[in-house]
């Protein structure tokens, strides 16, 4: 769908921004489109929404348009240059694509001089992450490309799967632990192991008291 509205900008500028009905001719066209499609019209509105979401497309009706019209984004959300769009374009309308192919197709967008300017566009578009290069089929020269913003958006509606948080397994019980409940601190505990320490402090000086005097109670002797 953001294929048909930004090949019909290109194009046919006089009938762009394109109505609901519009649209749906676009994407069911039976030429410049692999696989030939038959939407209707909720499907297109879902499609609009989803690309209204992700920034790609918008509303572009007026005040006085009897009919709802829709425009694409494409230049805001990812900014290209002519070639990169109509590479793009073509990709989107057609599918997987080889640089012959792409040139051919890319006419009436934009006029490339040769395949070396088709591949040094795919060449950017690559390190833009928005196309990809297939592995070369057998039996044929040229690899094939294909653009990635249609499997970002359908791994976007899929939901991540969940992995269960791990749950904490009490600690097995031995058998002293089953038979003896487990003591808790009463609430003089610290109070009483407090007392116990200064007892023990004035024991310690007591001794140390009487270890003292006692050497001088025998030399007065």
């Amino acid at each position: 769908m953001l294929g048909c509205l930004l090949e019909k900008q290109r194009t046919t500028p006089d009938a762009y921004p394109l109505s609901l009905n519009a649209l749906r001719l676009a994407c069911n066209q039976s030429t410049n489109r692999d696989p030939v499609l038959d939407y209707d019209e909720s499907i297109i509105r879902d499609a609009l929404h989803r690309l209204q979401r992700r920034g790609f497309t918008r509303l572009a009706s007026g005040a006085g348009s009897r009919a709802p019209k829709y425009r694409h984004l494409l230049a805001e959300a990812l900014p290209m240059d002519s070639a990169e769009q109509a590479v793009m374009c073509v990709l989107m309308l057609r599918g997987p694509q080889t640089p012959g192919e792409l040139k051919q197709r890319t006419e009436r967008m934009h006029a490339f001089g040769d395949l070396s300017a088709v591949h040094d566009t795919l060449e950017q578009l690559i390190s833009r992450e928005l196309v990809a290069r297939l592995e070369r089929r057998p039996g044929h020269k040229e690899e094939r490309y294909v653009q990635l913003l249609q499997q970002d958006d359908e791994h976007s509606q899929q939901p991540s799967p969940r992995v269960p948080s791990p749950v904490a397994q009490p600690a097995p019980f031995t058998p002293e632990q089953q038979s003896t409940p487990q003591q808790q601190p009463g609430p003089n505990a610290e109070l009483d192991e407090l007392r116990e320490r200064v007892a023990r402090l004035e024991a310690q000086v007591s001794e140390l008291r009487d270890a003292v005097l006692e050497p001088a109670g025998e030399s007065q002797g």
